[in-house]
């Protein structure tokens, strides 16, 4: 069983920040669970594209507004606490955080800990040389 506190994971590497938002990643893929977990907070007036081509991602809004745009259809969607979207088909989106979103988000396949969006908004396909912070709790 792990057992993890968000408060401690906010002040480890765990705790992944990038330009427009941070990530405390809870369950990376040394876990051994075959997804990863984070909280993450998506600062407002933001604009955060992101097209994730290595991986599936489902997000929960828990704090926060904003709008999400899919890419591929032109369709905009509100985003609020109790909102979730599930990017199945590797959709390119942008974020527009109105105020700071907070949101629980899975990845499959797990990420490592260390990724942030390269130029085109995605996560390496093949991170197994990326370092991954330890934790054993």
């Amino acid at each position: 069983m792990l057992v993890r506190k968000l408060q401690d994971i906010r002040k480890s590497d765990r705790n992944v920040k990038s330009k427009g938002w941070e990530s405390a990643r809870l369950l990376l893929k040394n876990d051994n669970m075959g997804f990863s977990f984070h909280v993450t907070k998506m600062y407002a007036g933001e604009e955060l594209h992101m097209h994730y081509q290595n991986h599936l991602e489902a997000v929960l809004v828990l704090k926060g507004t904003g709008t999400i745009e899919d890419l591929g259809t032109g369709m905009t969607h509100q985003l609020a606490p109790g909102v979730m979207y599930a990017l199945n088909a590797h959709d390119q989106h942008i974020v527009r955080p109105d105020t700071d979103i907070v949101c629980a988000c899975t990845f499959n396949p797990p990420v490592t800990g260390s990724e942030v969006h390269d130029e085109n908004g995605a996560y390496p396909a093949d991170s197994a040389d990326a370092r991954e912070p330890a934790l054993t709790t």
